[in-house]
């Protein structure tokens, strides 16, 4: 299977790429997606191997601030089973679990974060899915086209 890429997006005071950097092995499990086409990516779609771009929501500035790969692809998220998490979820059971979660791996922090006004000023990114109108997932996917050109950018900085 080819390779695919995606974009994960995280607010900072709740996990930032710097506690993804202090995790055993640099490696954590994303958990807490409850949104159904997001968690149909987590459980389907993304693979080991694959990347991910860490991103900032809700934070000054908003934009891609590293890259991970995905070690472990999607198993169910523990947190929809725990009721003392923020994520649970009653209607689920562990023989009928209804979020998933993926593993990623801390690969690169960015020295400077390519921005979401860089993004949407660059007219090669118009069509990614993290700027188009009413698309707020918190997991989504990045052509290749749209993965070399970050890429560039960031390099460039």
């Amino acid at each position: 299977m080819a390779k695919k890429y995606w974009l994960v997006k995280s607010e900072p005071e709740v996990f930032s790429i710097e506690d993804l950097k202090k995790s055993k092995n640099q490696t954590a499990y994303w958990d807490g997606v409850r949104n159904y086409q997001a968690r149909n990516y987590l459980r389907d779609e993304i693979k080991k191997g694959d990347g991910v771009f860490f991103y900032y929501s809700n934070s000054d500035p908003m934009g891609i601030f590293g890259i991970c790969e995905v070690v472990k692809e999607g198993y169910p998220d523990h947190t929809q089973f725990d009721p003392d998490s923020n994520h649970y979820f009653p209607s689920a059971s562990p023989d009928k679990p209804i979020w998933f979660m993926v593993d990623i791996k801390l690969v690169k922090i960015f020295k400077k974060p390519v921005t979401l006004t860089d993004i949407k000023n660059n007219p090669k990114l118009r069509d990614m899915k993290l700027i188009q109108k009413g698309n707020r997932l918190s997991v989504m996917p990045v052509t290749n086209g749209e993965w070399g050109e970050i890429i560039r950018m960031e390099n460039n900085f």
